[in-house]
């Protein structure tokens, strides 16, 4: 009764989880921040252009890790 378990998958990494939550991120953003344009809430609309830059950025890294072969 002493069997011997399989070893543990590797550890993955969240990058495809990551890279779908930016993209969903960039979108929900940009468009809050038109329809706040629209209303004249400036300042929350420049809020999140800034916030839906940040992700732009870590789409394309996130997108660029997987290119490069990381695993996720």
């Amino acid at each position: 009764m002493d069997e011997e378990l399989p070893p543990p998958a590797p550890p993955r990494s969240a990058l495809t989880l990551r890279l779908w939550l930016a993209g969903f991120g960039v979108v929900f953003n940009a468009g809050a921040a038109i329809l706040l344009f629209r209303a004249g809430f400036t300042v929350l609309a420049v809020i999140l252009c800034v916030i839906a830059l940040g992700l732009v950025v870590d789409l394309a890294w996130v997108a660029h890790r997987k290119r490069r072969g990381d695993p996720g």
